[in-house]
């Protein structure tokens, strides 16, 4: 069996000191998140079998495989592959059922649109959710985005009210065509007013935060902004593996294994 690297021991002596060195650790993750351990990390708890969905736009959607039965290319080669393979690895025994629905160039609008068919109908234990670039690229003010958000939101909690939400921070980095500073400064500014937004529904509806902005622009610091995302928008490999571990950070912080 693989050694996954848990905190936790069988005495409650070794529980309560696992708890604050993962907490510790944590927090010292965070105040260099592009430092966040690769496999060295607590593990979520999911109930087994549990299906996670994952929705977005073309970060997430990566060329998912729409032949689902073509199980070489269903989950795309986004941040959602790679914790697919981390968890499918680490936690085998769980036998967590995966899927992507992102769909390239999709607003919030667009998601609620397909609601029904990618995400209530889908039955998820788990959503986790990064919208919001092509909003901002658009033009959408702050309160349809919000408003279209709470609605997808809603419908899904009271498809399932023991839904666990993830919700991720649109981002951008100063790469590509963002590079001239007039182009930069609005679309950053943009897309931080829908990051509030998105942290106000996290709260709201008990969901992880993962602050996807505040992880590139910490990354940036360590390396140049074009080793994490070429155009400005869209993440290299190495950016998806950074969303990817501190997805896993967060989503095991909130629930950790007992």
């Amino acid at each position: 069996m693989l050694d996954r690297r848990t905190f936790i021991t069988g005495s409650m002596t070794a529980v309560g000191a696992a708890t604050l060195c993962g907490n510790a650790r944590a927090e010292q993750q965070r105040a260099n998140v592009s430092s966040v351990g690769g496999y060295n990390y607590q593990l979520p708890s999911f109930n087994k079998g549990s299906r996670l969905l994952f929705q977005g736009d073309s970060i997430t959607d990566m060329n998912w495989g729409r032949n689902q039965s073509d199980r070489n290319h269903y989950l795309g080669h986004s941040y959602v592959y790679l914790i697919a393979a981390r968890l499918g690895v680490d936690m085998p025994e769980a036998q967590l059922d995966i899927y992507n629905r992102g769909i390239s160039g999709h607003t919030v609008a667009d998601l609620r649109k397909r609601w029904q068919k990618d995400a209530v109908e889908m039955k998820p234990d788990v959503l986790s959710i990064l919208i919001g670039t092509n909003d901002v690229g658009r033009g959408v003010p702050e309160e349809d985005f919000e408003g279209d958000y709470r609605k997808i939101l809603d419908v899904s909690r009271n498809s399932n009210p023991e839904l666990r939400l993830i919700l991720l921070d649109p981002f951008v980095l100063r790469t590509g065509a963002l590079k001239d500073e007039k182009t930069w400064s609005s679309r950053r500014s943009a897309t931080d007013k829908l990051g509030i937004v998105v942290a106000r529904l996290a709260k709201d509806y008990n969901a992880v935060h993962i602050k996807t902005q505040d992880i590139f622009d910490s990354a940036a610091k360590v390396a140049t902004p074009e080793q994490w995302i070429w155009d400005g928008i869209h993440p290299l490999p190495q950016g998806h593996e950074l969303i990817a571990r501190n997805w896993l950070l967060e989503v095991s912080t909130r629930w950790p294994q007992a």
